[in-house]
């Protein structure tokens, strides 16, 4: 009789962790099928943008849509801003999601604008990428998954990332454009003046 009971609340047991292990795989898978991120502050949200390749061809120069929708690579030492270092923001040329800071931008003297740390991290996905015989961390945009660049390892403290980044994928923003904007997506009363 002791020994039925000790089998009967081992396997009421066994029964309550199997249930919780299936809940909390399930909702894991669920949550891995949205197609929402959330950043860090867990205040915005950014939804997936698709487009078809003709869409993209509109709205894109040649030279951002062979980077961002055909993961090109612009030549060394030839984007806009390499060698730009003025305070601001970088925004992905394919939707305007904000993707690095100035203050993040470093000369990593490869030949493409270089920064330690994203904007956001929930901005940025990141995937492996074996092309051309080699081993990288390609990076994309996680609004509309333009190729951005790759991730390395060499960067400087405090991440010791260098995010290698095409300036054909980025769109740059004035520290003082950038306060302007904020100011005129907050600013929910008309002005009468005009």
């Amino acid at each position: 009789m002791v020994i039925n009971n000790i089998f009967r609340g081992r396997n009421q047991g066994i029964t309550v962790i199997a249930f919780l292990l299936l809940m909390t795989l399930g909702s894991c898978a669920q949550n891995n099928q949205k197609e929402v991120n959330i950043s860090d502050s867990g205040m915005k949200v950014t939804e997936r943008i698709f487009k078809s390749e003709e869409e993209w061809k509109k709205l894109l120069t040649p030279e951002q849509y062979t980077v961002l929708r055909q993961k090109g690579t612009e030549r060394p030492y030839t984007g806009l801003y390499d060698q730009h270092f003025v305070k601001g923001a970088y925004f992905c040329a394919g939707c305007g999601l904000e993707l690095f800071d100035s203050d993040s931008k470093f000369d990593a003297g490869c030949g493409w604008p270089s920064f330690n740390t994203p904007a956001e991290k929930g901005h940025i996905d990141e995937h492996a990428d074996r092309s051309y015989g080699m081993v990288r961390t390609e990076v994309v945009c996680s609004r509309c998954g333009g190729h951005l660049g790759h991730v390395f390892n060499d960067g400087p403290p405090p991440t010791g990332l260098r995010y290698c980044i095409n300036s054909a994928s980025l769109i740059f923003r004035s520290e003082e454009e950038v306060k302007r904007e904020k100011l005129r997506s907050n600013d929910s009363i008309p002005n009468p003046g005009g």
